[in-house]
């Protein structure tokens, strides 16, 4: 069954850290990435960013209110 993230975590910066998933279960950002690269988290992907990284984004539907960004933190 897939999950969806409900809340996020930011550091001091503002970059987010960990994301909260519908089933409650808190994910650091690197075993976010490994989890929806397996199809376990709905609504978002991943991409390379120009530093060679892995970054997690909301699938585009043109709506900003769902943005990662967004969503509550915890």
């Amino acid at each position: 069954m897939s999950e969806t993230f409900v809340a996020v975590q930011k550091n001091s910066d503002g970059d987010i850290i960990a994301f909260k998933t519908s089933s409650g279960r808190i994910l650091p950002y690197d075993d976010a990435v490994w989890e929806v690269q397996s199809g376990s988290i709905d609504g978002v992907n991943t991409f390379e960013g120009r530093d060679g990284d892995t970054y997690i984004r909301s699938n585009p539907d043109h709506d900003k209110l769902n943005n990662l960004d967004q969503l509550p933190t915890f």
